[in-house]
C-alpha cells in the first residue's frame, strides 16, 4: 500500500525518514518548518510541496499520515490537528517531554480513532527481532539481568544551540534523547520496570543544563534487574550495547547487530551473528535505514488493518515514564517506584 506522508520539521532526521519513504514506495507530498529556508530546501530535495504551517500539513488533502520530526516539546498540537482532520500521526522519540502531554496525546488519538505511533526503529533491527523471538521461546531461560550501555560522544557544536540539552525543549539530555531507544528495547524485550535508582552529572562535559552522564539500576516486574548508562560526554564515542543474561546463556546486541549468542545446549534457529556494526556513537546520522523502512511499513499496515502499530503511543509513554522516573530519582536521591 503506497501512502502519502506530510512531514513537520525538516531537520537532520527528516532526511533519513524521507529516504526511507522513497525506498518503500511511500510519497512525501508536503512539508513545513519554522525555518522557511530549511523547509523549502527539503521540499526541493525530496520533490514535495512546502506549506507555511503545521496545520496546513495536517489538513492537506494529499496526506494519509503526518510524520512529526520536531523537538519533543512540540507534539500535542499536531496530534490535536490530526485528530480534527482524521489523519494518522507518527512522532519522533521521545513521545513528549512530560507524562501529562503523552497521556493527552494517547487520549486524543484514541477518541478520534486515529493511529498514533512513536519512531523507535531499533525494535526492527534483525538482532532485536531475533532476540525477542528467542526470549519468547525461552531459549535464554529465566532472565536474571538485562542492561544497556550508551557511551556516546557529541561535539560542542552539537550543543551550540541553547535549546539542545534543555529541560524545556528536549526534556533532558543523554537519557531522553539518545538512550531512550535502548530503554524502549529493554522494556519491549524484558517487560515493565517496577523501581529505579539513578545518579547523574549535569553538564559534566558540555555547557548544557541537563545530564550528559547518567546511570541507573532498576528491577523488572519479572524479578530480573538491570543497569543503564547513558552519556554524550565519552570521547570518541562507543557503540551502544544491550546485554541480556539468563539462566541458560547470554545475548549481546551492539549497535544494530547481534555480536554474542552464548547459550548452553541451544538447538533453535541459528543466530544472525555479525562482527561489523553501525552506530550513532559519534555521528548522529551514522544509522542504518532498513529499520526505519520496516517501522514505516509496520505503521502503514496498522493504518490498513486497524491494529496498533508495533510501537504505539502507549509504548512511547512507558519509555518516557522510565526516563522521568530515573530523573526524579537523580533529583531526589532516592529509589523511585513505578506504578503500572
Amino acid at each position: 500500500m503506497s501512502l502519502r506522508v506530510g512531514i513537520i520539521g525538516t531537520g537532520a532526521i527528516s532526511h533519513k525518514h524521507a529516504e526511507a519513504y522513497r525506498n518503500i514506495g511511500y510519497r512525501v507530498t508536503v512539508c513545513t518548518d519554522i525555518n522557511e529556508q530549511a523547509g523549502r530546501a527539503f521540499a526541493e530535495k525530496w520533490g514535495c510541496e512546502f506549506v507555511p504551517t503545521y496545520l496546513d500539513v495536517c489538513r492537506h488533502p494529499e496526506v494519509d499520515y503526518v510524520d512529526v520530526c520536531t523537538f519533543p516539546d512540540f507534539r500535542l498540537e499536531p496530534v490535536m490537528a490530526c485528530a480534527e482532520a482524521g489523519k494518522h500521526i507518527q512522532v519522533q522519540k521521545p513521545i513528549a517531554t512530560n507524562l501529562e502531554t503523552a497521556r493527552k496525546m494517547i487520549e486524543v488519538a484514541k477518541q478520534a480513532g486515529i493511529q498514533l505511533g512513536v519512531v523507535s526503529q531499533h525494535r526492527f533491527d534483525d538482532a532485536s527481532l531475533f532476540v525477542r523471538k528467542a526470549l519468547d521461546e525461552g531459549r535464554l531461560g529465566k532472565i536474571l539481568e538485562a542492561d544497556a550501555y550508551v557511551k556516546w560522544y557529541r561535539s560542542p557544536e552539537y550543543y551550540s544551540r541553547p535549546i539542545k540539552g534543555s529541560w524545556k525543549v528536549e526534556g533532558g539530555g543523554a537519557l531522553i534523547n539518545q538512550a531512550i531507544h535502548q530503554v524502549d528495547l529493554l522494556l519491549w524485550l524484558i517487560g515493565p520496570v517496577t523501581e529505579v535508582f539513578g545518579m547523574w552529572q549535569l553538564g559534566g562535559l558540555h555547557r548544557i543544563e541537563s545530564e550528559d552522564v547518567v546511570a541507573a539500576v532498576f528491577r523488572y516486574k519479572n524479578g530480573a534487574q538491570g543497569v543503564i548508562q547513558a552519556s554524550t560526554a565519552f570521547w570518541p564515542g562507543y557503540t551502544e550495547r544491550v546485554e541480556i543474561h539468563g539462566t541458560k546463556g547470554t545475548a549481546i546486541i551492539a549497535g544494530d547487530k547481534l555480536i554474542a549468542w552464548d547459550v548452553k545446549d541451544d538447538t533453535g534457529e541459528k543466530p544472525p551473528l555479525v562482527k561489523e556494526v553501525q552506530s550513532g556513537s559519534s555521528d548522529p546520522m551514522a544509522i542504518p535505514l532498513v529499520p526505519f523502512e520496516r517501522q514505516f511499513l509496520d505503521f502503514g499496515e496498522a493504518i490498513r488493518t486497524g491494529r496498533k502499530p508495533t510501537v504505539s503511543g502507549e509504548d512511547g509513554y512507558r519509555a518516557l515514564e522510565f526516563v522521568l522516573a530515573v530523573y526524579q530519582s537523580c533529583r531526589e536521591g532516592r529509589k523511585v517506584v513505578l506504578h503500572e
